[in-house]
């Protein structure tokens, strides 16, 4: 994923994520939030990742998420159809082709000079 996708995956993120309350996603509202939205903490337990993994890909850092990492934020995040598109987009922007680990075999640079 190229540097400016990943600052924008991660400001896509980080928008979506101070949209949401926790008594959206029906938590209780806990201690005194600094900022508007959900803690890092509790998007990352809703998706069942790690936090560090939210936290790397919201700070734009050089990771590659599954489709079932994306599909999981989203539904974390209570993203809409086309919001859900559009993270996937970002995702996909600017890096190279995931291929299935059956292709992994067939395909080598050397032979599709």
């Amino acid at each position: 994923m190229a540097d400016q996708s990943r600052g924008e995956l991660g400001d896509f993120l980080r928008s979506r994520r101070e949209k949401l309350t926790p008594a959206a996603l029906g938590l209780p509202p806990g201690r005194r939030r600094r900022t508007a939205g959900l803690r890092r903490e509790e998007v990352a337990e809703q998706a069942g990742i790690g936090v560090d993994w939210y936290i790397r890909l919201e700070q734009g850092r050089a990771v590659s998420p599954s489709p079932t990492t994306i599909d999981a934020l989203a539904r974390a995040l209570r993203l809409a159809p086309a919001e859900h598109a559009h993270l996937r987009a970002l995702v996909r922007s600017g890096g190279p082709p995931r291929l299935h680990p059956r292709n992994r075999a067939r395909f080598h640079p050397a032979h599709h000079r």
